[in-house]
């Protein structure tokens, strides 16, 4: 577990730090990405970046836990 949590935390980090560049390419507004915009209101559901990153994580994890 406790390996768990600091792979998980550097993943984090990393990500947070490469942010940036990542929005560069285009992750955060992908199709099948929700926004709903109105009068002084909106509305950001990264559906499709959220499934991406979700298989990302599963082949890093299952590579390491191979």
């Amino acid at each position: 577990m406790n390996r768990l949590l600091i792979t998980l935390g550097i993943v984090l980090l990393v990500a947070g730090l490469l942010w940036p560049w990542l929005q560069k390419l285009g992750l955060g507004r992908l199709p099948g990405d929700i926004i709903i915009e109105r009068d002084g209101f909106r509305l950001y559901i990264p559906l499709m970046t959220s499934l991406l990153i979700s298989v990302l994580l599963s082949l890093i994890f299952w590579l390491l836990n191979r």
